[in-house]
């Protein structure tokens, strides 16, 4: 979602419990769902745990993907928590996943331009990071602090690298705001 500026610090959060599942899963279930890493291009160098993920725009639909079990009682109130300080209530998680990026990896230049991208705020919550991880947006680069959430400006242009010698592992997740006039998609996962 646009917005001024390239990235807003949600500030503090509790996500120890999600980190340790997260960092605690063997590495098939990364590999489950490569949806992402197929349909885009800039993804190719990454992995992700999908919860949540959405087909189709306006009409779409929600639906629940391969980490679900594993993840959904630790994230689902971690989401709520932060949507809860920051957002209106009555929205819909789009999408919902841990995403990881693989020493070596790159995200290239990129915008989020599908129109779900353009409606909704994509959070990211660090799991793990490095010195070697640029994350840039806007020509800018960013640094994420582990136990912080940040809400990305996906309407700008925006990239990772990762140089260091260990994973970058963020969780992602997607949230569409209530239609002020009442219509629009209800989904909650």
């Amino acid at each position: 979602m646009e917005f001024d500026g390239n990235l807003k610090d949600l500030g503090a959060v509790d996500a120890q419990a999600l980190i340790d599942r997260v960092l605690g899963l063997p590495d098939e279930l990364w590999r489950a769902n490569q949806y992402r890493q197929n349909a885009y291009s800039v993804h190719e160098h990454t992995e992700s745990l999908v919860m949540v993920f959405c087909n189709g725009w306006p009409d779409m639909t929600v639906s629940k993907e391969s980490a679900w079990d594993d993840l959904h009682d630790l994230a689902v109130p971690l989401m709520q928590n932060i949507l809860q300080a920051h957002y209106p209530p009555g929205g819909t998680i789009l999408r919902a996943m841990a995403a990881k990026l693989k020493p070596g990896g790159v995200i290239t230049p990129h915008r989020d331009t599908h129109q779900s991208f353009v409606a909704s705020h994509r959070i990211h919550v660090p799991i793990t990071t490095n010195a070697g991880v640029r994350f840039m947006i806007n020509g800018r680069p960013h640094r994420f602090t582990i136990g912080h959430a940040y809400e990305i400006n996906n309407q700008r242009n925006h990239s990772v690298m990762n140089t260091g010698k260990e994973d970058r592992i963020t969780f992602i997740f997607d949230y569409l705001p209530p239609d002020p006039n009442g219509a629009g998609p209800q989904v909650s996962a």
